[in-house]
């Protein structure tokens, strides 16, 4: 249940109303609804349209601009009396988090608690804002728009990942560490993978696939591509989250997160821990039918899966269905066997080429701590069926590759072909 402070609250716009009953509504139990919270700092006074305190997330301060708002390239609009009037929405949003920030931290009650994830949003329930839509101060993931307004409280989850605090420069300082430190195994794996839109990678326990799965979402991402990165188990998943919040804005995927994150995000029902059935069959199924009716911009021309060991032959229906074009949209799946925690292991059900990657990196300590049996409880922990159906797949474009690239790789004997470099 959403505690609401007050519990009805006195709004002098219908649009904050909307965006107040849509979050009451579906953020998840035990969260913190304010509105109309004001603020004081050294500087001046702010008044929050809406906080959101969304327990294992954060803290959001959202502004709630109605009518119809624009972005004319420079600065932001509003209709008024019919006649555009300036806002600056992100500012006053922005403002009024760090006055919130500096409160909640200054108080003696805060005591030695660390710094939680505060971020900031924009929501315009009457207005439409283009996916392509991006400024400095405002990438797309901050806006929630009349198109958006029934995923609120998803959307505020994934903005309190993409703000969430931390130490960039350390963040880039490490991916650059790995590239130093990348084999030549691994970067003719990039290269293949570069030659090809359906791939599964496998390869044992620091063979440096989960860092090869991010920077092939990265790459896509950056090259014009709207991309999903996801795995199964919540400890991977915030793990991911952190690495590409380390990223350009235009090299972050449009998801990060859980398999079955993407289906709540889409508006599918939350279930319980304890309700393995709604998170291994009935979920996926819905996340399959929500897909069909998602519009195209709101799918993905790639899908990236992470330690893909642990999906079930069910769930690659939906995973599927989250592709703009199911035939020729990009899959790369990384995986290992060896690896597999939960009974339940099936396999997507297209061709795809298989690489192996046979050297094995050194396992990071947040990647050993996170893919831990312990942290890999996921949505619901009780075991499934176990899949282990066959599939082959062909080697596709060939012919393009360089020289170099088909000398490195050769084919292996057995039921199913795999490339080894």
């Amino acid at each position: 249940m959403v505690s609401c402070v007050p519990v009805a609250p006195d709004f002098t716009t219908h649009s904050e109303r909307i965006v107040w009953q849509q979050l009451r509504d579906t953020l998840p139990g035990g969260s913190l609804l304010l509105a109309n919270h004001r603020v004081t700092d050294r500087s001046k006074d702010h008044e929050a349209d809406l906080i959101a305190v969304v327990p294992g997330a954060g803290v959001a301060v959202i502004e709630v601009k109605g009518s119809t708002v624009w972005h004319d390239g420079s600065t932001w609009l509003i209709e008024r009396r019919g006649r555009p009037t300036r806002i600056d929405p992100v500012d006053q949003a922005r403002a009024a988090k760090y006055a919130l920030r500096e409160y909640v931290e200054s108080d003696p009650r805060w005591g030695s608690r660390g710094r939680l994830a505060w971020g900031h949003l924009i929501a315009l329930p009457f207005s439409a804002v283009p996916d392509d839509f991006a400024l400095p101060d405002c990438p797309r993931w901050m806006v929630i728009d009349r198109e958006q307004l029934n995923d609120a409280a998803a959307l505020v989850r994934v903005a309190l990942v993409d703000q969430v605090t931390g130490d960039l420069p350390a963040e880039a300082a490490e991916r650059e560490a790995t590239v130093d430190r990348l084999t030549q195994e691994q970067a003719v794996i990039l290269g293949a993978i570069q030659l090809l839109s359906r791939v599964e990678v496998r390869g044992g326990a620091g063979s440096g696939k989960t860092w090869l799965a991010v920077e092939q979402a990265r790459r896509l991402t950056r090259g014009g591509q709207r991309v999903a990165l996801m795995c199964y188990s919540r400890g991977l998943s915030d793990y991911l989250q952190r690495r590409c919040a380390g990223l350009r804005h235009n090299e972050r995927p449009a998801y990060v997160g859980t398999f079955h994150g993407l289906g709540l995000r889409w508006g599918a029902p939350s279930g319980s821990d304890d309700d393995p059935d709604f998170w291994e069959r009935q979920l996926p199924d819905q996340m399959a039918v929500l897909a069909r009716g998602r519009a195209p911009g709101d799918k993905f021309d790639d899908v990236v899966v992470d330690e893909a060991q642990d999906f079930a032959d069910a769930w690659w229906t939906a995973v599927l269905s989250a592709l703009r074009d199911e035939e020729t949209g990009g899959v790369y799946v990384f995986s290992d066997e060896g690896q597999q925690v939960f009974s339940r292991y099936g396999r997507a059900p297209i061709p795809l080429v298989p690489l192996v990657l046979d050297t094995n990196l050194r396992n990071t300590k947040p990647i050993a701590e996170s893919s831990s049996p312990s942290h890999r409880s996921g949505c619901g922990s009780a075991p499934s069926r176990d899949h282990r159906s066959a599939s082959s797949a062909a080697p596709r474009r060939t012919r393009s590759q360089p020289p170099m690239m088909r000398s490195r790789l050769c084919w292996r004997s057995g039921a199913r072909r795999t490339w080894r470099c």
